[in-house]
């Protein structure tokens, strides 16, 4: 029996963690669930990693229990993360809420894992508790991963945006210095003609 939990908690170790990318558009919300045993374990974490019409990075986020109660909101973050226990078999929802902003979508990045659990009546081996802590730390190095892949492209973003600006700048200035330019000698070539003229 000791050697099936040590493979599972090993295995647990390897168990995927499912990475999203969604895109939610103004006025609207866009839901997820997931169906847990009592005392399954469920984390959810997610970060804001763009947003249409240069609109703020945030968006409301919440998670409904089987009975259909609020058990976790935050509202207007641009990150978070959430973990449950599960009190109550049943499905799970959780909500990214985009109905604060009236004209800009959000792109929302985030990770859905849990953690195994192998029952709180039976003893623990040492080798299981180090197999656990190592497996959270893990699931902590991806999560850090897949923030800094999200905030790099937010940057990378702004630096397209800011690139193309300066350059649409650029290319206006040109034109009108030459727009100056032409008025200039227009006018005096004008200015000369009447005098010649007088």
């Amino acid at each position: 029996m000791r050697y099936w939990a040590v493979v599972a908690a090993v295995l647990a170790l390897f168990a995927p963690v499912f990475a999203h990318r969604i895109d939610v558009a103004p006025r609207s919300k866009q839901c997820f669930f997931e169906n847990l045993q009592t005392d399954d374990r469920m984390t959810v974490s997610y970060e804001v990693g763009g947003a249409s019409h240069n609109g703020p990075l945030e968006i409301d986020f919440y998670v409904q229990s089987p009975s259909g109660n609020q058990i976790y909101s935050s509202n207007r973050e641009s990150q978070g993360s959430f973990s449950t226990a599960a009190a109550s078999p049943g499905r799970y929802t959780y909500c990214f809420n985009n109905h604060g902003s009236p004209t800009s979508a959000k792109t929302v990045s985030f990770n859905v894992h849990g953690i195994l659990f192998l029952g709180d009546d039976e003893p623990i081996a040492p080798v299981e508790v180090e197999i656990r802590e190592l497996s959270n730390r893990i699931q902590m190095v991806k999560d850090e991963q897949a923030y800094l892949v999200v905030r790099e492209r937010v940057h990378r973003n702004t630096c397209e945006s800011t690139n193309s600006r300066v350059k649409w700048w650029g290319v206006a200035q040109i034109i009108i210095l030459l727009s100056i330019c032409g008025w200039n000698v227009h006018y005096l070539k004008s200015w000369f003609e009447v005098k010649r003229v007088l």
